[in-house]
This record gives C-alpha cells, structure tokens and sequence, in this order.
C-alpha cells in the first residue's frame, strides 16, 4: 500500500498538523526522562562483572534500551516535519529495524529476568547448575541472533517510490503482509506467557512466608513484580493488541484514520520502557543503585550523605534484592 504525501495529510485529516505536534512533544519527553536513566545504567552495567545470570540480562537490557532511546530523534524529526521523512531511504528502512530489533530483545530480555527470578525463589537449590553467566550469555547471544534475522526483511526490503516523496511506511511497519499475523502473535506470546507464568508461581511461593521477619521482604517483592507486570503490560500490550487489529484490518482495505492513529500512538507507548526500566535497574542491581547514589549525593552540596528519603529507597531496594537476585 503506497501512500502519497497528499493522501497522507486526507487521511489525517486537519488535524494532522496538532497530532504530529502531540508525538513530537511525547518522544521529546521521553528521550530527557529516559536517555539519562539509561546512559547511567549503560556505564554501571559496563564496569562491573558479570557474576550471576540476572546481571547478564540486565546489562543487555540496558544496551536495547539506549539504543531503543536513541532512534526517538528520527522520529522527533519526523513528526515535526509535518510526517515527512527527511532521511532518505537507508535511513528509513534502519530506523524501523532497531526500532523493533530493540523492541523485541527487551520484550524477551524481561522474560528471562522473570524466568531467572523464578528459579531463584521458587527453585534455589535445584536452578544453582543452571543459573550461571555462561549459560546466560549464550541464551542471550541466540537472543540478538534470532531477533536480528526475524527482524532483517524490514532492513533488506525492496525501495518503496513513497520514500521519494518524504513518506517512511517503515517507521510504524504501515505496509505490512497478512503473514506478519502469525508471527506478531507468536513473537508476544512466548514473552508474555513466560512473565505471567513465573510470577504467578513466584507469589504462590511468597505466600507460604510465615516469618515475621521476612513479611518486609515479601511485600517489597510482590511490589517490585506489579511495577515489572504493569511495565510490560502498559508497553507492550496494547502496541501489540492494536498491531493484531491493523494487520487483520489492511488485509481487506480497511485500515481508518483511528486505526492508522492508533497504530501510531501505541508504537510510541513502547517506549515508556525505556523510563521504567531504570527504575527496575535501581532496584535489582546494586552497581546501579550505588552509581545514582553518588551522583545524588554529590549534586547535594549542602548534606553529602543520603536524606532520609534516599535511606529509605536504599533499605525498599536491597530488600527486593535479597529476595529476588
């Protein structure tokens, strides 16, 4: 489906102009919440070593969220022109591919943080020959693998002439084949089982925690897993709920102004991971938390040691690491 310049502004209607200028204010926000976060965790993650399978994924985690933040100022651009790609065609067909390459790797790099939090809780003594780096390192070499040949057709595809003419139909995959629906669904699936199954088992297993003592640590566990839960869920879900929807839709010619608007904005809640990963890196790796820490505390020329609200954010941290790392 080539679209025009001019279809392109009919389709939107008038107000296109207030839509594109909506997008633009959202990715910008997004690139100044979430670049620091994740530059921060990028240096942490590179100066420690990796001693557990959780450090593993986190580090990679971290590479697919800057990378993820980084392709925002294209679209940025791109919105603020008025949807018009300025980039020429290399350009676009790349910055559809990491776009969804670094997509998909988080949405499988979380799995394996859940699926390595379940054997840490549920089964700690039996995982111990599996949870290690080694292994760790290997699934996720096959990780980047997979996703980067799964990902390659939207690299390698043939010139679209709509891409002379300022149109990018690779930055919201708005051109897309009625196979893509299988894979899309099956490509989710796996990750979202993998997550709902292993915490679902990991709160039964909370809830045999009679200890007094350890009720802290299994509220501040059950509440770290809701902050992971809702993070893919907000994300993730609806782009991929909405993407089934647009796949099915422009088999038969049917694709709207809301669902080509809906397409649009569901792929930019995507990136409201890259704000809430950060949060999840302060909590489950102490290289991160102590590096924010010190910047905190340095900035606080006044009082250089913590205030009584970071004191508490350091115990809320280390007691969902304890249970969870």
């Amino acid at each position: 489906m080539n679209v025009s310049e001019e279809e392109r502004g009919n389709f939107y209607g008038t107000s296109g102009a207030l839509w594109n200028c909506f997008l633009s204010i959202f990715y910008i926000l997004i690139f100044i919440i979430a670049m620091p976060g994740n530059a921060l965790a990028l240096w942490a993650f590179f100066h420690q070593k990796s001693t557990s399978p959780s450090r593993v994924f986190l580090k990679n985690l971290s590479v697919a969220d800057i990378s993820y933040v980084l392709i925002l100022p294209m679209r940025i651009v791109y919105h603020l022109s008025d949807s018009h790609w300025p980039f020429g065609h290399i350009l676009c067909q790349l910055s559809g591919f990491l776009f969804y390459l670094n997509m998909y790797c988080s949405l499988y790099l979380m799995s394996f943080i859940s699926l390595d939090r379940f054997l840490a809780v549920v089964l700690p003594i039996k995982s111990q020959s599996v949870r290690k780096p080694l292994y760790a390192n290997i699934a996720v070499g096959i990780l980047w693998v997979i996703v980067i040949v799964s990902m390659s057709p939207t690299l390698f595809s043939g010139k679209n002439p709509a891409n002379s003419s300022g149109i990018c139909n690779k930055l919201y995959l708005e051109k897309t084949n009625p196979k893509a629906l299988v894979s899309t669904i099956v490509a989710f699936a796996i990750p979202l089982t993998t997550i709902v199954v292993s915490y679902i088992l990991i709160l039964l297993k909370l809830r045999t925690v009679q200890q007094q003592e350890e009720r802290p640590v299994k509220d501040k566990a059950i509440k770290m897993i809701v902050l992971i839960v809702m993070n893919f869920l907000i994300a993730f879900v609806p782009y991929h709920v909405c993407r089934i929807i647009y796949i099915q839709q422009q088999s038969h010619g049917n694709i709207t102004e809301a669902l080509g608007r809906a397409n649009q904005i569901t792929s930019a809640l995507t990136c409201i991971s890259g704000i809430v990963d950060p949060v999840m890196y302060f909590f489950l790796n102490h290289a991160y938390r102590d590096t924010f820490l010190k910047l905190l505390c340095k900035n606080r020329e006044d009082n250089p040691k913590p205030s009584e609200e970071v004191k508490s954010l350091v115990s809320y941290g280390r007691l969902c690491y304890l249970c969870l790392v």
